[in-house]
């Protein structure tokens, strides 16, 4: 393949196109947001407060500026998008995938724990690698579980 090819296939994989429409979606949706807190949220906390549109409220100092009005409608647009984006997107995702993992077969096992130093083991191990204790077949009866039984009475 040529490098004219190649450039082509790799611009029409589905993958690039679909993040040039999320990317031109999310511009779009930002410009709905920012129009909805300049146009509609800033003016409501303005009069609230009684000082007019939040965004037009600064501070001068000697020769600067401070434009905190307009910071906190930054503020109050990322907090207005990452909720939409957190409730819409990414929080069914989380579902979704907690929801397909509980349907998914619990994989085999491949690790044991030592039944003397209680560390994780490969599955076929016959020696510790940390306390080098040489397994037994069969792991030991813990000593908790063995006080636990009640000895059996004689008739």
């Amino acid at each position: 393949m040529g490098l004219r090819q190649d450039f082509s296939t790799f611009i029409t994989k589905g993958n690039v196109i679909q993040l040039a429409v999320a990317f031109v979606m999310g511009v779009a949706f930002s410009a709905v947001v920012t129009g909805f807190t300049t146009g509609i949220v800033s003016p409501l906390v303005g009069e609230a407060g009684g000082t007019g549109n939040l965004a037009d409220r600064n501070t001068t100092v000697g020769h600067a500026t401070f434009l905190w009005g307009a910071f906190l409608n930054d503020i109050i647009n990322f907090l207005i998008v990452a909720a939409v984006l957190f409730f819409l997107i990414v929080y069914p995702l989380l579902r979704y995938e907690r929801h397909k993992a509980a349907k998914a077969p619990a994989a085999a096992a491949t690790t044991k724990e030592c039944p003397y130093c209680h560390e994780t083991i490969p599955l076929a191990a016959t020696r510790c690698g940390h306390c080098t204790s040489q397994l037994p077949e069969t792991p030991p009866a813990a000593p908790a579980a063995a006080a636990a039984v009640p000895p059996a009475k004689s008739s």
